[in-house]
């Protein structure tokens, strides 16, 4: 899409976390803290560089987008919401009987979904299979997936990144949330990751290490990645957990827990001072 100024990717940024505060709260479940952590990578791919059509979620030359984390469905739907995939005010259906807008991302349900996920560890495997069909049929789409840093201790990541590199998947680009938290708490206390850099090098993977909440850094990550010609690219955003929201930021309290009324109406207010 590419028309939008950093300063108003950075606000729309900001306008998708308003939206995951606020369907979550009306669904009185959902996980929030990673749909904070991933809010700018969200607003650079759907509102800069992505080629995709909300007028045709099928138009054969879009770039394909997969979040294995299924959890952040929220900021999945925010996003193609406010890129026009379906009416803003459906958000607030979010996890209702009924709803096109399931706890995770179902395939076919709604428009601009590409893969229906949650069980953790399966996307990158579907994203490579995409990639290489892509490679097959000579076309030139680019291939994202985002991947949460708990989940990469699931083996599966680890083959799928063989199979990548085997077939010089190089339209393929991966992003790891590093935020540090899962549900149990640090990544590091359950299974650690670190030094994860080092780990998908020596997968053969290209690897580019950002600031996760700065838009300029992203861009320039999609870019350089968008160059490669022989190998996957993976992308570690460094990020906050629950980024925007004070109360939220680096508690894994909030990585499957709606707010409450008063934590609702705080979050809000911070949410719409940055928004002005």
């Amino acid at each position: 899409m590419g028309e939008y100024t950093v300063s108003e990717l950075e606000k729309m940024a900001d306008r998708l976390r308003l939206h995951v505060i606020e369907m979550t709260y009306a669904a009185s479940s959902g996980h929030p803290g990673g749909s904070l952590s991933s809010a700018e990578l969200l607003s650079v791919l759907y509102f800069h560089s992505m080629r995709h059509k909300p007028s045709d979620p099928s138009w054969d030359g879009r770039d394909r987008f997969i979040l294995s984390k299924g959890h952040v469905a929220p900021i999945l739907y925010a996003a193609l919401a406010e890129a026009g995939y379906f009416p803003v005010d459906e958000l607030l259906t979010l996890r209702k009987i009924g709803s096109r807008l399931q706890g995770h991302p179902v395939r076919g349900k709604l428009p601009g979904v590409e893969m229906s996920t949650g069980s953790l560890g399966q996307g990158l495997s579907m994203a490579a299979g995409i990639a290489l069909a892509g490679k097959m049929d000579g076309k030139d789409y680019r291939t994202f997936c985002l991947l949460g840093d708990g989940e990469l201790q699931s083996g599966q990541n680890w083959e799928a990144a063989m199979f990548a590199r085997q077939y010089g998947l190089s339209g393929l680009i991966a992003f790891v949330d590093r935020n540090r938290l899962q549900i149990t708490g640090n990544t590091e206390d359950a299974v650690g990751l670190d030094p994860l850099p080092e780990k998908w090098r020596a997968f053969g993977w290209n690897v580019i290490i950002v600031d996760g909440h700065s838009v300029r850094e992203l861009i320039e990550a999609v870019d350089k990645a968008s160059r490669s010609r022989k190998n996957p690219t993976v992308v570690i955003m460094n990020t906050v957990k629950g980024k925007g929201v004070s109360f939220m930021e680096n508690n894994a309290g909030f990585h499957g827990r709606a707010c409450s009324e008063s934590e609702y109406r705080k979050a809000v207010g911070e949410l719409k001072e940055a928004l002005r």
